[in-house]
């Protein structure tokens, strides 16, 4: 009988790109790979402990059906020094489509990370509740305010980490690595499709109505945008992004995996998550060329 094909996974950080991951997963059961432990950072322990709790269909339905006013839908703003989002809302209706579990008794071993700030530590979470240690690991600096833990105060793990490779535990497996912030020629045009709302989230109808041509209006703008100047928060953001494609690459070189799927950076930014179905076909085109190269290696 011939062993069945396995595979541990390393899910980066990189926002709304993330929803890539769920591309990829897919493509990876498709061609009967088992995924026998994922790492994640940021997004990627969002993706990752949702697929490691056996609830992703449920997940990938609900965000393949936000529109762009029901992620600002979504957004409980603050004015706290600490983060202009709360996070209590999203993690809410997320609460609704995914059961809490502690993380030891997931089916897929699971293990995320997040940064203690005061201290500059790296914390990895493979034990307790899933949700605490999602929401601590999603705590984008200046964004979404930080998870607190214990007395403790955790921001995204991407900063120190955004690519976890060294948080697996099991060596014998392939490894593949998703890398959401690629420099270079990784950049894939998406494909068009549209969208409407969510059935979780009550959105006033004539804002609905403006959806369509508010659509249209930041698409027909979007290339005009690119060059200019950015604000305090895109700038922040941006040096994030840089920084964590400079700690990925790092990373990569140090800890050797078997595949990397590159996904550009341009493919999306930090929150628009109502793309999420272009970016699950786009990490579903990278897998199917990473599926050849993990199926070649000796």
């Amino acid at each position: 009988m011939t062993a069945k094909k396995s595979v541990s996974l390393v899910l980066g950080s990189g926002g709304a790109r993330g929803m890539a991951h769920i591309g990829v997963i897919e493509v990876l059961e498709e061609n009967g790979y088992e995924i026998r432990e994922i790492a994640g950072s940021s997004v990627g322990a969002l993706v990752g402990g949702v697929y490691a709790a056996g609830q992703l269909a449920e997940f990938k339905e609900w965000i393949c059906n936000l529109g762009r006013v029901d992620v600002f839908g979504l957004m409980d703003f603050s004015f706290s020094s600490k983060g202009f989002i709360k996070g209590d809302k999203v993690f809410h209706v997320l609460k609704k489509i995914v059961k809490e579990q502690k993380i030891e008794d997931l089916k897929i071993p699971f293990s995320c990370n997040a940064v203690d700030y005061h201290e500059g530590l790296d914390r990895v979470f493979d034990s307790g509740s899933l949700f605490q240690a999602i929401r601590a690991s999603v705590s984008i600096p200046s964004l979404v305010q930080p998870a607190v833990i214990d007395g403790v105060e955790y921001i995204d793990g991407g900063v120190l980490n955004p690519l976890p490779v060294d948080l697996l535990k099991k060596k014998s497996q392939k490894v593949l690595a998703v890398n959401l912030n690629a420099l270079g020629d990784s950049y894939v045009k998406p494909p068009k499709k549209d969208h409407g709302g969510n059935r979780l989230i009550q959105t006033p109808g004539w804002l609905k109505e403006y959806q369509g041509k508010m659509n249209s209006y930041f698409d027909r703008h979007k290339e005009v945008s690119k060059r200019k100047s950015l604000g305090s928060l895109d700038l922040i953001n941006r040096s994030m992004e840089l920084l964590h494609d400079r700690v990925s690459q790092l990373t990569l070189e140090k800890h050797g995996v078997d595949v990397v799927v590159d996904i550009s950076k341009r493919q999306a930014s930090t929150m628009e998550f109502y793309r999420a179905a272009e970016m699950i076909e786009i990490g579903r085109i990278k897998a199917e060329k990473a599926i050849k190269k993990l199926e070649n290696e000796p």
